[in-house]
């Protein structure tokens, strides 16, 4: 099915159906967006240095809590 096949069928869908869709879609960018974080601080990670970091702040007490 093609993406202009999709849209089509989109614009024939009832609020409802229409409301499910959406919260399908949203469910799964969510699932998408948590396996990168996921990626993103694993051992090798692009984003594990920071976290490491951010760790050795906590520890030497750089970091104060948020008002």
């Amino acid at each position: 099915m093609s993406l202009t096949e999709i849209k089509t069928a989109v614009d024939g869908l009832s609020p409802t159906e229409l409301a499910e869709l959406a919260s399908f879609i949203r469910e799964r960018e969510g699932v998408a967006w948590d396996r990168q974080i996921d990626a993103d601080f694993s051992e090798n990670g692009r984003l594990r240095g920071v976290l490491e970091e951010v760790r050795a702040d906590i520890r030497a007490g750089r970091l104060e809590e948020l008002p």
